[in-house]
């Protein structure tokens, strides 16, 4: 569940946003694995939903035997398989996966988790993962912004280069009703000529207490951690034992 990405697509946009603003993937995935392990110490496995071209489960498959994605963009996929060759990344929606699996813990970072279109839809994700933790496990989600910490308007811009290519992406984000709408433009320059596309991402403004609920109704105990790692903090989570 979010935007469609051809391979070419999915390519761009490993690029753009595996450079982009310094974001460091690998030191958000240590943070994960720490809270992940303290949690539940001797955790062997994760599965990242929505994990996109698979920045974060390259670190954490340094730190679980196991480290699976689940990813509803088959350009994307693609890009994540290359990178981890030896997990399973599975094209399906994060409504409807079933794995026949289970794991020590459960990740959706990136403000995936908002692209459901309800609390219903929500409440749905978030059901999906609960099925899939093992007694005790852990799941953590990074949600997007809310109602009342929403910036209407807001625009960003960055640019990458290097002797292939030239990449600039600038987004612009607006409220409608109880949702995001956030257009981005794309334009791509190489050698073969120039170029654009552009994207629309449907974010759901979900209230903290609308998550919250979601957790408690899938059978978690949830707490919500403001703050880190990107300023809309987390939710961390964990199955009964």
């Amino acid at each position: 569940m979010g935007t469609e990405y051809g391979h070419r697509q999915a390519a761009i946009y490993d690029v753009v946003y595996g450079t982009r603003n310094g974001k460091d993937w690998g030191a958000e995935a240590e943070m994960l694995a720490t809270r992940i392990k303290t949690l539940k110490p001797g955790a062997s496995s994760v599965l990242d939903v929505a994990c996109g071209t698979g920045n974060h489960l390259v670190t954490m498959a340094q730190h679980f035997e196991i480290a699976d994605g689940v990813e509803l963009s088959a350009g994307m996929c693609e890009v994540a398989r290359t990178k981890l060759p030896s997990a399973d990344i599975v094209e399906a929606d994060m409504r409807e996966f079933d794995l026949g699996k289970r794991y020590d813990a459960i990740t959706c970072m990136c403000y995936s988790i908002a692209y459901p279109t309800s609390v219903g839809e929500l409440k749905t994700v978030l059901s999906r993962m609960a099925a899939h933790l093992n007694p005790g496990g852990v799941v953590i989600v990074e949600p997007w912004w809310t109602p009342e910490t929403f910036l209407p308007g807001y625009f960003a811009a960055s640019a990458y280069q290097d002797s292939e290519q030239a990449i600039t992406r600038v987004s612009h984000t607006v409220k409608d009703g109880n949702t995001s709408r956030m257009t981005i433009h794309y334009t791509v320059a190489d050698h073969t000529g120039v170029e654009s596309f552009t994207e629309l991402d449907v974010l759901s403004l979900f209230h903290i207490s609308e998550y919250t609920d979601a957790f408690e109704s899938a059978g978690l105990t949830v707490q919500y951690h403001p703050g880190p790692p990107t300023g809309r903090g987390l939710f961390v989570a964990t199955a009964p034992n």
